[in-house]
């Protein structure tokens, strides 16, 4: 796909303008982070009139008692163990059209509309997932997974699917989010039980990200570099400042969260078909908030496995 302007050989090393990004998408600074969508409790805006009658059925077994989870054997015994039911497998989804943008051959930077696409896809997901899990009653969900589908119909559309089982505590206990929003959290039903047995609770999955333009060299430097072993600064320095963006805005949605920290944080990173030099990189984790100051966490128990 050709998004990017190669300039010729005798321009190589002379100051040039980013060029202007196409008008098919609102334009972003790369200064500015992209902001959480908003969500609005017992809205079913996004939702197919098929997902609404899948929630409609979904209400009626858990009044019996009946519920669907992609919680494995061992994590459903914790999270019931740890006060929580499970009610459904909830799930939102987006298929986004990622717009244009241009970058200069030799220049490292943000691309701040593909940024903007790829959160707000996930955001539209999310929090269609989070109001699936509000139509049922539910306290958070649990086992979250993002996920992006790429389909032959469509070479600039994806899918971000956002995925988890929806639970209650059993004792009517409010663990919802400092914002009202039911809690969001990629931890297993083992990672959830631990973390409530530790005197922490989930507040939401946060997440930061960044895509960005990684500068070619130019001909004359690689020829250069031939048999050397030598750091590649440009390299170097792209990648980090790219990561570190990624890291602070995960980093501020903790806070908005009024989160102590975020657990089971990571970074993955991923091209999506723009090619090999632009590249988004996803901080994500699980934000958590203590539930008692003076909760004493319990002391780890040696276990044996029986199996051979």
């Amino acid at each position: 796909m050709g998004f990017f302007n190669r300039p010729d050989d005798d321009q190589q090393n002379e100051p040039q303008e980013p060029a202007a990004p196409a008008a098919m998408m609102e334009n972003a600074a790369p200064e500015e982070a992209p902001h959480a969508g908003g969500y609005e409790a017992g809205s079913l805006a996004g939702i197919p009139q098929s997902g609404r009658e899948r929630i409609a059925r979904m209400k009626q077994d858990v009044a019996r008692g009946f519920f669907t989870s992609d919680l494995s054997v061992n994590e459903f015994l914790l999270v019931k163990q740890s006060g929580f039911e499970p009610l459904g497998l909830v799930l939102g989804s987006s298929i986004y059209h990622i717009g244009f943008q241009q970058a200069m051959w030799n220049q490292s930077q943000e691309m701040g509309v593909l940024t903007q696409a790829m959160y707000h896809a996930r955001e539209l997901a999310m929090t269609r997932m989070e109001e699936e899990a509000d139509q049922l009653g539910a306290d958070g969900i649990v086992g979250v997974r993002l996920e992006i589908g790429r389909y032959q119909w469509g070479a600039d559309l994806a899918e971000f699917i956002a995925v988890g089982t929806a639970v209650k505590h059993r004792a009517g206990e409010l663990h919802r989010a400092p914002n009202g929003r039911p809690f969001t959290s990629d931890l297993n039903g083992q990672g959830f039980s631990t973390l409530l047995r530790s005197g922490y609770r989930p507040a939401g999955l946060v997440m930061g990200n960044c895509v960005y333009h990684v500068a070619h060299q130019s001909l004359r430097q690689s020829w250069k570099q031939i048999g050397r072993n030598q750091e590649q600064p440009n390299f170097t320095q792209a990648l980090y400042e790219a990561r570190e963006l990624a890291m602070e805005r995960m980093t501020n949605e903790a806070d908005e969260l009024q989160a102590a920290g975020i657990v089971g944080a990571r970074i993955a990173q991923g091209s999506h078909g723009w090619g090999a030099h632009v590249i988004e990189f996803l901080a994500i984790g699980t934000a958590v908030v203590p539930v008692d100051v003076d909760h004493e966490i319990e002391r780890p128990s040696l276990v044996l496995p029986l199996s051979g």
